[in-house]
């Protein structure tokens, strides 16, 4: 097997990190980009030309297996130098220079296999941030055994669901420590190594916002009851069966057991579908004759309930189903990456998402997680009114269906923002439909004496966000002019000069009602910049008489000590 030229240079970068560091490499590869040949050629080199001792770990049956596949393919003459420790696989091995092992089985059996000189993790993000799990035993235990062991840690999600990044100081407890190579999903896809996505929402939307959350994820009780009814259910499956016609092999994704049954029995019933329904409890017997019969192409719909992400692999998946909502950004991108493997005949695979992940999370190649916490800000996605796909907010029209979302007035220095957001990056574009709009009087915290107030604008975009905008019409130059625009495009009431006048006329019905912003972010800078907005008619004001000379009340809808300007 020769590597891609991407797999070459992860395996490069980790040498070079060993080489030239002393902590703990992490490669990152997207779901289906190939990490089994990466570890294996690591193996192979360590054993064949260094004369070392490898150990890989996962958690999941079905990558051990991967990985004594991979290396029987590209190391046939060490086969005999490679052990396998799994219950599961009914193997005990312990005196191989390579061990592929099952966590589960060797977390308390670091000095029965001895000392090693690299371990392999897969899945790395399974590591836990802290306590006493089974990979932090391990590796402690590892640790004693060998002290100059090294750990070689590989994902597709560099992140975890309530920490954040897997890579960290060692002085904070992380057992990896940089990232030394990331390959990503857009440029796999473009080079042909990964399949397209095209994602589209549900028309009959489930409402999250009661949705309490437990460790970092929605309370598993509440999240099935909201999504196992039956309006929700029946709207689900005609959806899937319509989207599907033309699709042979559809991955769904339940929110549990009592739901994805109820999905079974109305794609059987009302559809008469080829279904089946993979749980935790499945017998493995059933279990594997199901999994057969999918990947065959003899079943087209498969229903499961958390089993078939990490380690399932079917290339004949062509549309996943997502009708669970999730506050994880690494299970999204799990259950989204089924689909990317590449098939004969399979120019794409569609996401269907009940559950709003897409709009939660962003595309999948685009998925931003903060050093502490996960998924950071609203997601730069928009979906299309008129088809329901989710795409990049920066889309004028909808590259699915050719809807024209309406025309936003643009700064001219902002021409390239639209164009920039539809690209991975760091600087993401993003509309909003408003819900209401604030207007107070701001006066900045600890403001030198006889500095002027502003026109604080805050606009609500949904139940919990707000975004602001200060309207300096008290100060002179520039920003004098800009807000004097700002006005006039709002109003055919003379522009005021007192910024409690400005408040006053606002709260009044002076101004345009503002339907839509578009709002631009860029990654390490503190505030997001309104650059857009759709506004409504432009009133046909007549000024009441009132006192301009008396503070209005502030209405300000969130606190801030510093103006973005």
């Amino acid at each position: 097997m020769i590597l891609r030229a991407y797999q070459r240079d992860a395996v490069e970068a980790v040498y070079r990190h060993l080489r030239e560091r002393n902590d703990n490499p992490c490669v990152v590869l997207p779901t289906a980009s190939g990490k089994t040949p990466v570890m294996a050629t690591i193996c192979k080199d360590a054993v064949g030309q260094w004369g070392g001792r490898v150990l890989v770990l996962a958690h999941v049956k079905e990558l051990l297996e991967q990985a004594v596949d991979k290396l029987r393919l590209m190391a046939p003459e060490l086969m005999l130098q490679v052990g396998v420790y799994s219950a599961g696989l009914k193997k005990r091995d312990t005196d191989h220079p390579i061990i592929v092992a099952g966590i589960q089985s060797v977390y308390r059996k670091a000095c029965d296999l001895g000392p090693f000189q690299i371990v392999l993790v897969d899945e790395a993000h399974s590591i836990a941030p802290e306590g006493d799990g089974m990979y932090r035993q391990f590796l402690a235990d590892a640790k004693v055994v060998n002290p100059n062991v090294r750990v070689i840690g590989l994902t597709a999600t560099p992140f975890r669901m309530k920490s954040g990044l897997i890579c960290g100081p060692a002085e904070d407890g992380y057992y990896l420590h940089h990232i030394c190579y990331e390959a990503g999903v857009r440029e796999l896809i473009v080079q042909g190594y990964l399949c397209p996505l095209v994602t589209k929402a549900s028309r009959v939307k489930a409402d999250t916002s009661a949705l309490h959350i437990r460790a970092g994820e929605f309370v598993a009780g509440e999240t099935e009851a909201l999504m196992d009814t039956a309006e929700l259910v029946e709207s689900a499956c005609k959806e899937i069966v319509n989207y599907t016609q033309t699709r042979h092999s559809v991955l769904i994704f339940a929110s549990g057991v009592k739901h994805a049954e109820h999905l079974a029995s109305v794609l059987r019933g009302e559809y008469q579908a080829q279904v089946e329904t993979v749980f935790g409890e499945t017998l493995p017997s059933m279990r594997d004759q199901v999994l057969t019969d999918f990947k065959a192409g003899r079943l087209k719909y498969l229903v499961n309930v958390n089993v078939l992400t990490t380690g399932f692999d079917a290339p004949n998946i062509d549309c996943v189903a997502l009708v669970r909502p999730t506050m994880s950004p690494g299970l999204y991108y799990q259950m989204v990456g089924r689909g990317f493997r590449l098939h004969p005949g399979k120019a794409d695979c569609l996401v269907l998402d009940f559950g709003g992940n897409a709009l939660r999370h962003g595309p999948v190649d685009a998925i931003q997680v903060k050093a502490t916490g996960q998924g950071g800000g609203e997601a730069p996605s928009k979906e299309c009114p008129n088809c329901q796909a989710v795409i990049a907010a920066g889309y004028a029209r909808c590259p699915q269906c050719g809807y024209q979302f309406p025309e936003r007035e643009r700064a001219k220095h902002e021409a390239e923002a639209s164009t920039a957001s539809v690209l991975s990056g760091e600087v993401s574009i993003a509309d909003y439909l408003v819900q209401e709009v604030y207007y107070s009087v701001h006066t900045k915290r600890n403001a030198a004496p006889g500095t002027p107030p502003t026109m604080r604008v805050d606009y609500q975009v949904s139940l919990d966000k707000y975004v602001s905008e200060w309207v300096c019409l008290e100060h002179t130059g520039f920003a004098r002019y800009r807000a004097e625009e700002w006005w006039k495009r709002r109003s055919k009431v003379p522009v005021p000069t007192s910024v409690y006048e400005a408040v006053n006329l606002a709260e009044a019905g002076a101004l345009a009602p503002t339907k839509a912003i578009q709002v631009r972010s860029v990654s390490g800078e503190k505030y997001e910049r309104i650059v857009a907005y759709e506004l409504g008619e432009v009133p046909d004001y007549r000024e009441p008489g009132w006192d301009a000379t008396e503070p209005a009340g502030t209405s300000a809808a969130v606190d801030s000590d510093e103006i973005p300007f």
